[in-house]
Order: C-alpha cells, then structure tokens, then sequence
C-alpha cells in the first residue's frame, strides 16, 4: 500500500495573547518524512508526514499506542533521523547533521519533560537542575544562580535542597520543567508530562506550562493520550497509522 500523505497545517494562525509577540517564522519545517524500523518485518512508524510548526505555538500531538507519536516527538526533539525526507529546526536541517551537532542542538535549543520526571534521586532539585547545564561549559557560580532562578520560575524555590523522593508527583515534575528551562530553550517537547498526576495537579503543570510559554515565547509541543490536555493546546495534531491529520485550530 503506498504511503498516505499528511494535511499540511493553514499558514495563518490568530496571534497570540499576553505580553509576549510569537514571531510567523517556522520553528519545525518537515518535509515528506518518512521513518522505518527494520526487524523481521518493515515497520513504518512515520508516512510521508509533511508539517510547519510556527515558533511560539502550542501544538498537541494525540493518536493511539503505536500510531507514530512518539517516533514524531523524536524527530521534533533531534533523538532520531528519518528514512527520508527532510527535518529543519530553524535553519538548520536536523536529518544530515552528525551525532555531535544533533547533540548540540539537543543541549542548547531543546527542552524535555517526561511522564517520569527522570530526575536523579541521589541529587537535590537544584544538583537536578544544574545538571542540565553542565554539557554547555556553564561555570558553577552561573550554575548554582541559574538553577535558583529556574525552581523560582515554577515555584519552587523554598524546595531548591530536597531529594526528589521528599517531593510529590507535581513538585518532581515542577523540577523537571526547572531542569528543561534552565537551559533558555526555543522549544519545550513534553512526552505525556501529566499522565502520572491526578486531575487537579494535571491542571496546575498545565497552566503553568501554558504561562511558560506565552512569557517566554517558546514553541511548545506537547503529546498526549489526554483529551482535556489537547483541547488546551491551540492547534492539536492526530497520528495514527504513521499519517498526521490536523484537528482544530483557535
């Protein structure tokens, strides 16, 4: 069966509330990318996806277990390369780039938040933190402010010298936004970042993640099985079976 071609999203978007001005310019640019996985069989995980993401856009990425989310999120966060086609991040083409430069990119444009949180249980917050600085050669004294700056950013400045296991599910994952801020990405990628919280903590990443992100201008991307999570989002994309399909834009 030949490839399905995804829906290219509208070239205009409404622009955005708050203080801060998104710019049109894209932020992703796929082009006909196509990912397989070779086992004993031919696994097509991505079909001829072809998508613009303009910079400081909230996007939602829905679809069932094994339809392709995770294999995008991968592209989006440069962890991967296609079969074919093409990935640009800004100006640079990700798809070519050697493992060196990808994770470069990674270190310096990109922020990860998981469902896990991820953190080292042996570190403090702020040692959690900090962490994330340490591949770009910042000094500690630059270290240790930035770190304070970014657990105040979510709230959690006054928990900067506790363990993550002294911390709740919504404290650990606030940390972990901490650790992916630290670095003043372009782009924060969250893997399903509410599924392990409950309704009411769900609400508060979410909103503060939604604040982040109109302060700060970033391009956010976030995938989820979550309905409530996606209706947020201004733009929601939906994968199954490889093949992107647009949802609604407001």
């Amino acid at each position: 069966m030949s490839p399905a071609a995804s829906t290219p999203p509208s070239a205009t978007a409404a622009p955005p509330s708050g203080p801060t001005q998104r710019s049109t310019a894209a932020m992703y640019r796929l082009d006909h990318v196509t990912k397989q996985y070779q086992g004993k069989r031919t696994v097509t995980a991505l079909k001829d996806v072809t998508l613009e993401i303009p910079a400081g856009q909230h996007v939602a990425i829905q679809g069932p277990t094994g339809g392709g989310k995770s294999t995008l999120l991968q592209m989006l966060g440069a962890l991967d390369r296609p079969t074919s086609g093409r990935v640009v991040l800004g100006e640079a083409e990700l798809s070519h780039l050697p493992d060196a430069k990808l994770a470069g990119v990674r270190a310096a444009q990109l922020g990860f938040v998981f469902q896990g949180f991820n953190l080292i249980p042996t570190l403090t917050a702020q040692e959690n933190v900090e962490a994330a600085l340490a591949p770009l050669g910042v000094a500690a004294a630059e270290r240790t402010r930035r770190a304070g700056e970014a657990l105040a950013a979510v709230g959690l400045a006054d928990r900067a010298g506790h363990m993550p296991g002294e911390l709740s599910g919504g404290q650990q994952q606030r940390v972990a936004i901490a650790r992916a801020l630290v670095k003043e990405p372009e782009v924060l990628l969250a893997d399903e970042p509410t599924g392990a919280l409950d309704e009411a903590t769900r609400d508060e990443i979410l909103e503060l993640l939604e604040g982040i992100r109109r302060d700060r201008g970033l391009t956010l991307v976030i995938v989820t099985h979550d309905s409530a999570v996606a209706r947020r989002a201004e733009r929601r994309l939906h994968l199954r079976d490889g093949v992107v399909t647009e949802g609604v834009i407001r």
